[in-house]
């Protein structure tokens, strides 16, 4: 199995707010400087994304791919490759952890990423570095600028 890479970031805001911009996949083109395009094939019965095709530019790495969604609760979603043109494998988790009273949000950020060509373990580490501070980087700046919505919205 390939080894995984993660990073965490605290974010002002409670962990519905930090959810909201999570699973509002719609606008990922507009906060995530990766994801070019992102459409939710299905739901599951609360409304939330169970598959998603997204266009990835990650310089290094160009796709299309389709990813699974698990929700667990309310704090925690995992995701796995359903499809690529590129990848062998993609999983990966947001965990959510409230702190200061529910006032702010730990946000661990777990990702493993394996490309069909031949790429050296030490490249392939730092991409994933790349991409997983740079998505928590945009997550913490569109959650406390307010621009993502509450979890409510992204749910309809």
């Amino acid at each position: 199995m390939a080894e995984h890479t993660s990073s965490n970031i605290t974010i002002d805001a409670p962990p519905s707010a930090v959810m909201g911009v999570i699973s509002d996949f719609a606008r990922y083109p507009e906060w995530t400087g990766e994801v070019k395009e992102a459409e939710v094939l299905s739901e599951d019965p609360q409304g939330r994304a169970e598959q998603v095709r997204l266009l990835l530019d990650a310089g290094a790495i160009k796709d299309e791919h389709t990813l699974a969604y698990e929700w667990i609760g309310e704090n925690e979603v995992r995701w796995s490759l359903v499809k690529s043109q590129m990848l062998r494998e993609l999983d990966g988790v947001y965990r959510l952890e409230p702190v200061a009273g529910g006032e702010r949000t730990e946000v661990t950020y777990q990702l493993t990423v394996d490309v069909k060509i031949p790429m050296l373990g030490m490249i392939k580490r730092k991409a994933e570095k790349v991409i997983i501070d740079r998505a928590l980087s945009g997550l913490k700046k569109r959650v406390e600028s307010g621009a993502g919505g509450d979890a409510d919205a992204a749910k309809g």
